[in-house]
């Protein structure tokens, strides 16, 4: 009696692994380049917004920033899905003098899709900036979190 409960509970778990290793061997990737290309650009282009109301800037607005992003995991040997600390994105976009704007950007991807963001200080300022106050606050554009969009493909 103990032996047959043990056998069908071995059978039930061991279905049940199968099911799990089939279900993922066919699922698309929570983590691709596309949905970090899709998730980065506009919270890069809404933070730049905020940056520049910070420091005082005028008429920036998302669709003149125009940003874009075209990400990469790992290199050329590296399939460009999966979490993971090895994601590089260089985003492009116009900045306060409408000239283009290319920065490398770090991204950390998580397995449940968010994210942490860094880009170069050289373009986007350092970790504080000066607002148009006088008074040094945080840089928004200089390190943010995200998540990928669940419902983009």
């Amino acid at each position: 009696m103990i032996r047959t409960r043990l056998l069908a509970r071995g059978l039930v778990l061991g279905a049940a692994a199968a099911a799990v290793a089939v279900s993922t061997a066919f699922s698309t990737p929570d983590v691709t380049k596309h949905r970090a290309e899709q998730a980065l650009a506009p919270t890069f282009a809404n933070l730049y917004v905020q940056q520049a109301v910070i420091l005082g800037i005028p008429d920036i607005t998302l669709a003149g920033i125009d940003a874009s992003a075209d990400c990469d995991r790992g290199g050329p040997n590296v399939a460009d899905v999966g979490s993971g600390t090895d994601w590089i994105c260089m985003v492009t976009f116009h900045d306060h003098t409408h000239q283009v704007q290319i920065g490398k950007f770090e991204m950390k991807i998580n397995a449940d899709s968010s994210y942490v963001a860094s880009g170069p200080s050289k373009i986007i300022g350092m970790a504080t900036i000066t607002g148009k106050a006088g008074k040094d606050v945080p840089n928004p554009v200089f390190e943010f979190d995200g998540t990928l969009d669940p419902d983009h493909p």
